[in-house]
């Protein structure tokens, strides 16, 4: 037996992305995000109203970055995500975040956040509110790698959002291998 919820954006679990941006005076912006993912080999896609503070930095400098949230971070990512950062000059200072430039495109890494794709603005539609990105580069912070310099899910500790519930969820355990335990059915 199963439960209708009717039609909602609920996929299970959402991703927790934390979008950076500079304003024009160049002082960093952070918004949190779950309506989004990849929609090319080197394209990302959210939903972002053109209300946002962070939309119209990014109309203005065309990059920005996508960092994972993280459950070390919760409290810092939450925040970027309910106040508005028309309305608070300083939200990326007030959540605690320090920022880095990116070396491939004109915005901010978030230092506290490991996990970071840096972006270029393709196309924003303020009809559907579709905000496309070309995916420039993918930095981590090697202090969630491994010794073999891969990165570390359990150091990074990435979050998601549980739309059922309005909570934040903490990834951890491997739970099989991608492109392997398939073909025990083959």
């Amino acid at each position: 037996m199963r439960k209708n919820f009717g039609a909602k954006p609920f996929t299970y679990p959402q991703p927790v992305f934390i979008i950076a941006t500079y304003g024009e005076d160049g002082t960093p912006d952070a918004m949190n995000a779950a309506w989004g993912g990849i929609s090319e080999m080197n394209e990302i896609s959210l939903c972002l109203s053109a209300g946002h503070k962070t939309v119209k930095n990014i109309l203005a400098r065309k990059a920005f970055t996508v960092s994972m949230a993280e459950a070390g971070q919760v409290v810092a990512c939450d925040y970027v995500g309910i106040v508005s950062g028309n309305r608070v000059a300083d939200k990326f200072a007030r959540a605690g975040f320090h920022a880095t430039k990116s070396e491939f495109v004109d915005a901010p890494l978030i230092d506290e956040l490991s996990v970071a794709v840096e972006c270029r603005l393709k196309d924003y539609n303020p009809e559907t509110c579709i905000l496309r990105g070309e995916i420039v580069n993918v930095s981590v912070d090697e202090r969630v790698l491994d010794a073999e310099g891969h990165v570390d899910a359990d150091k990074v500790c990435p979050i998601t959002f549980d739309p059922f519930n309005n909570t934040y969820l903490k990834i951890g355990g491997k739970a099989g291998q991608a492109f392997s335990d398939g073909k025990r059915l083959k």
